[in-house]
């Protein structure tokens, strides 16, 4: 599919954002439902049946160090996938991570478990997990930046977001089937078969995610850096790969990225994934009380991420960013609490305002990181930076969060871990620059962000 239309890069396209937007997020949506069933079933059923224990909580902590292990894979996915995408193009790597991560998830489906192979069926499941993280690392970067890229300085922030809604899209989309399948099946059913539906369902997702993806065109900033490289090639001109270039030149901000996400990444799987073993095992709750929380609440952060990006473009990335990291830090005691009561309204109201608090910073996330780059070394620099928080980060909080809960018996020891991880973010943003107005065509040394920038206005796309 080709554009009727022209504009310079940096600049939004009449009529090419919003396709651009949507084959992001529909594909993001995609592998983020893959990644986050595994999250779902590692809670659920792959603690029985593929790590069978007689203490369940060993179980699910067994079941989640393979769920960490994803996670493992997810920077080298990155600094892969980024090479290449800032080396060929950010299309072709997005198209590729959408195949891995659906092949990958489907076979889970199809796996043995240990009751049939033994201690082959854990081995299987976490390479396959191995896949998934290994394609994830490659997805985010290239999802936030070809929507980054295609869109105008001035309302960065609320375009980018929308690949981020893939995170609870995702989420909603795989909480929503295993709900459904929770609550029509017998618990025995669920167990033998049923868990399997929602892991071969994601083989038709990724049909439609390819079908969309592929239709998209290129980054302009993209095609306009390597333009210019070839012609300083040309002339005998010699790049180090844009891994190197990260490391060497950009390394404070592969640690600014990082500190941007460690609050975000911990306090989103906490109020998610660990939810369900809190609720189900600590509190002896059925299983639909977790599952109905958490698809309620994605609900409401799906709906409301945009709204934190668009209010970046308004007052900057840093001040909505703070929001969240300071209220996630006074909300992680309150959370426990409400989630204590054992009702699910309240439990659902607290989960809700969790994820409102970690969609201030979340929303910012992807303009705020990718301005932080050059074009030349953006997805590599992108990628790295969030996928290696990814590790410190989201890999450990629900192992970190399963061992208080186990040694402790009380949430007071998880609800510190996750306020000391919202102080990190807090930090983090209060002495890094401020990226807004960024020109994403210009070098950062040259470049001069801020609101007194001005652009042009082109129609259709300058108004959130």
């Amino acid at each position: 599919m080709t554009e009727t239309t022209t504009a310079k890069p940096g600049e939004p396209r009449p009529g090419g954002i919003a396709r651009i937007v949507g084959a992001s997020l529909i594909g993001t949506t995609v592998e983020w439902y893959d990644f986050f069933l595994y999250g779902s079933a590692a809670a659920l059923v792959f603690n029985t049946l593929f790590f069978p224990s007689s203490d369940p909580l060993v179980g699910t902590l067994l079941a989640f160090m393979t769920y960490a292990i994803g996670f493992l894979a997810r920077p080298i996915g990155g600094m892969v996938f980024g090479h290449y995408g800032d080396k060929i193009g950010r299309k072709k790597l997005l198209v590729l991570s959408l195949l891995m991560m659906g092949g990958a998830t489907f076979a889970m489906g199809l796996l043995p478990t240990y009751g049939s192979i033994g201690v082959g069926a854990p081995i299987l499941l976490t390479l396959l997990r191995l896949i998934q993280g290994f394609a994830l690392g490659g997805e985010w970067g290239g999802a936030v930046l070809i929507v980054s890229e295609h869109g105008g300085d001035k309302h960065r922030g609320f375009w980018a977001s929308w690949p981020q809604c893939g995170v609870p899209a995702g989420n909603l989309l795989a909480t929503a089937v295993l709900a459904v399948l929770a609550s029509v099946q017998s618990e025995e059913a669920f167990q033998s078969w049923g868990w399997r539906v929602p892991f071969l369902l994601s083989g038709v997702l990724v049909l439609i995610g390819l079908w969309i993806r592929v239709s998209v065109s290129e980054s302009p900033v993209f095609l306009a850096a390597q333009a210019k490289a070839e012609a300083a090639a040309a002339q005998g001109a010699k790049e180090k790969p844009p891994v190197v270039e990260v490391f060497r030149r950009s390394w404070r901000e592969v640690l600014g990225a990082i500190g941007v996400r460690f609050g975000e990444n911990i306090s989103y799987y906490i109020v998610t994934s660990f939810l369900l073993v809190y609720v189900t095992t600590h509190l002896e709750l059925p299983k639909s009380t977790a599952l109905n929380a958490v698809l309620i609440a994605s609900a409401v952060h799906f709906v409301t991420i945009p709204l934190w990006g668009a209010l970046s473009d308004r007052i900057g990335r840093r001040p909505v960013t703070l929001i969240g990291a300071v209220g996630m830090a006074a909300w992680a005691f309150a959370f426990f609490s409400l989630v204590d009561t054992e009702s699910f309204a309240v439990i659902t109201l607290s989960v809700t305002a969790g994820l409102l608090l970690h969609g201030a910073m979340y929303g910012p996330q992807a303009a705020f990181i990718s301005e932080m780059f050059d074009t030349k070394v953006r997805y590599s620099g992108a990628s790295v930076g969030s996928q290696l928080a990814s590790i410190v980060a989201g890999a450990l909080a629900p192992i970190i969060a399963v061992e208080l809960l186990r040694r402790y018996d009380s949430s007071t020891p998880i609800a510190v871990y996750l306020c000391a991880a919202s102080v990190v973010t807090a930090v983090t943003v209060a002495v890094i620059k401020e990226t807004r107005g960024r020109d994403l065509t210009v070098s950062m040394k040259d470049s001069t962000p801020g609101p007194q920038r001005q652009e042009p206005s082109v129609a259709g796309t300058d108004r959130v």
